[in-house]
């Protein structure tokens, strides 16, 4: 049985779950030294939090012990004996250690940042001189952190060596090395799944936003984190940095990011619904392309087009961002999602003031919506940070037999349910409701198997179903008293498939419906918005319509008001910052502006960068600029509230 590996694999296991051990210990330690910082009302609330912790720990360890795990399963012969295991104890405790210290090190840097430690913070250390001298600073003032890390990495060591490998020698190599490949293959897909967060074809890797999936306060995420994970976790993507181009004068005169809507005699208060459409292109809509002249147009949303002619519609209108996750900062909290999105940066666990913060404050119940396992897309972590009251995903749904066997419950049904959990609530309420079905694999349910046009994409078909699972939703809430003092709004998260070539264009991939209806006629939501608009305008829209008589931050705009504002359509093709200004599209590589182009050239195809530049073109590089600036500093510094 000398084949049969047995003893290195429970040292293994020992090792490894002693990692989780202290990372728990380190977790508890964290929250006491910050307790003052982040409330826990009971042993139970913590222990809760200590519990999902373990994910993230899960993605730590595997992070930081991948190699050592390796090294400890492949097939050399050696590896029972004496000194290849002394070379495991240095490697364990080397790479350990390091790691280890990292959440020590946040027991303290956190009363400063209020955030876990990312690699943001490397980048803020680099341009400090004095970085040495407040680290001894800080040691000095905090000896106890040091003497906690000490005897803690003393008493792990213990408990390492409790567990040793005997020397043996397998006596055939056939089976030894054919029962160690197939122990390391296993590992391996396992690890796959500790890093990523699991092994769910609907979930992205768990990312720092999902920690707030488990909490009631936003703060206790960092409770339900570890520094490892979150440091791991941002390193190469984060690209927020603080930049001076112009002077905050210019930034006041021109941004203007603080904005007042006053109106009077909003009584009583509008019910707010908001639909945020999976890939629900503007290509696909006949009344949002009526004036595209695209030869032989074919519409997938019968229902949506007649809405349209009832409704209040910006058929100029662009996505903030390229993912699902970009889409509920944009239309939600007016946050555009730049080369590296908000929601997934070391900054987005902050307080942010949002239509959801705004409705709150007016005394409004506030739901999210959305059909997939909960926790999906990382809608419920970044659902807390805004300040949702509610969340109803596939759990509360409690019906497996509507699940589309991919991403969540079928938009009908969820639309229906959508419906009548609406008219549970006491008036006013805000709620947002996230589609599923309009996503690849592009299925329908059996039952309306050939009930929707196909066209020339895979996308169409569930488009149409979606489209028929907002007729059914209508058909059921008219008649619901809540219905007819409620506005709704109508956006899509981002684009997909393309069929025709005017989409194709590069600021056409970013074209989406945005319309506004109610059956209430005082709120005068019909016609149609042709300048340009974007999704970071729905929160100062439904601001403005509400009658929220307080500033709000936002770098949209309302568009409803009787103001004269200026538009700055900001989005990223991840590489370049894309600024529409006025009569010119801008590329911003975040220290210049690369490229200049048309309005009407949406292919970005001829650049007037090296052309002789008007005054407007002047204006327009500053402007793009002075954004930019802007937004770096009201996240870095967390001022988004």
């Amino acid at each position: 049985m000398k084949e049969i590996r047995f003893q290195e694999i429970f040292a293994l296991l020992y090792r490894i779950v002693l990692a989780f051990f202290f990372y728990q210990i380190a977790r508890l330690l964290f929250w006491f030294f910050n307790k003052n910082l982040i409330p826990v009302d009971s042993i139970s609330e913590y222990l809760n939090l200590a519990y999902h912790g373990i994910a993230f720990d899960t993605t730590a360890i595997l992070y930081v012990n991948s190699l050592f795990i390796l090294l400890s399963l492949i097939p050399v012969i050696i590896n029972t004996q004496k000194a290849y295991h002394k070379f495991l104890f240095y490697l364990y405790f080397i790479t350990n250690g390091i790691s280890y210290g990292m959440n020590f090190g946040d027991f303290v840097y956190f009363k400063f940042s209020q955030a876990r430690l990312t690699t943001a913070a490397m980048n803020v250390a680099q341009h400090e001189s004095n970085i040495g001298k407040v680290f001894l600073l800080s040691v000095a003032e905090h000896p106890f952190v040091i003497v906690w890390f000490v005897i803690l990495m003393a008493l792990w060591i213990f408990l390492y060596k409790k567990v040793k490998v005997s020397p043996r020698k397998p006596l055939k190599l056939v089976p030894y090395f054919i029962f160690s490949v197939l122990t390391l293959c296993l590992t391996v897909l396992l690890v796959v799944g500790g890093i990523r967060g699991d092994f769910k074809h609907s979930t992205r890797p768990i990312n720092l936003v999902d920690a707030n999936r488990h909490v009631t306060k936003p703060v206790q995420a960092n409770i339900v984190l570890n520094s490892v994970f979150s440091f791991f976790r941002t390193m190469n993507t984060n690209n927020f940095q603080e930049v001076h181009f112009v002077t905050e004068k210019f930034i006041d005169e021109n941004i203007a990011a603080d904005k007042l809507y006053p109106r009077e005699g909003v009584d009583p208060k509008p019910n707010v619904v908001i639909f945020i459409l999976e890939s629900f292109g503007k290509e696909y809509s006949g009344a949002f392309n009526k004036n595209t002249k695209i030869k032989d147009f074919v519409s997938y949303t019968p229902f949506f087009d007649s809405l349209a002619t009832q409704s209040l519609i910006a058929t100029n209108a662009f996505a903030n961002g390229r993912q699902s996750i970009h889409g509920m900062s944009s239309v939600l909290a007016g946050i555009p999602s730049l080369k590296d999105a908000f929601t997934s940066s070391p900054y987005s666990n902050q307080k942010i003031q949002s239509i959801v913060s705004v409705s709150n404050d007016m005394g409004y119940d506030t739901s999210f919506f959305h059909g997939a396992p909960n926790g999906s897309m990382g809608f419920l972590g970044f659902g807390n940070i805004l300040g949702f009251k509610h969340y109803y995903g596939k759990t509360e749904y409690n019906n497996d037999a509507d699940f589309d066997g991919m991403w969540g419950i079928w938009d009908e049904p969820f639309f229906q349910y959508f419906a009548k959990t609406l008219d549970k609530k006491k008036s006013p309420f805000m709620a947002t409701l996230f589609s599923v079905s309009s996503h690849h694999p592009f299925k329908v349910p059996e039952k309306y198997q050939g009930k929707f046009k196909k066209g020339p994409l895979e996308i169409h078909e569930p488009i149409g179903y979606t489209d028929f699972a907002l007729k059914q939703f209508f058909k059921t809430a008219e008649k619901m008293p809540w219905f007819n003092n409620t506005i709704f709004v109508f956006v899509a998260d981002h684009t997909n498939q393309v069929a025709y070539p005017e989409y194709e264009k590069s600021m056409n991939r970013f074209s989406i419906p945005i319309l506004f209806y109610s059956p209430n006629p005082k709120y005068h939501l019909k016609g149609e918005i042709t300048e340009p608009a974007q999704q970071i305008d729905i929160y100062p829209t439904l601001a403005d319509l509400m009658g929220y008589n307080k500033k709000i931050r936002s770098w949209g705009r309302s568009l409803v008001s009787n103001k004269s504002e200026d538009y700055i359509v900001v989005n990223s093709d991840s590489i370049n910052e894309q600024f529409m200004i006025g009569n010119y599209i801008y590329l911003f590589n975040g220290k210049e502006v690369t490229g200049i182009y048309n309005i009407s050239d949406k292919g970005l195809e001829q650049n007037l960068i090296n052309k002789v530049k008007n005054p407007e073109m002047e204006k327009g590089i500053l402007l793009s600029k002075a954004w930019y600036q802007d937004y770096m500093n009201r996240v870095i510094t967390r001022k988004l509230n």
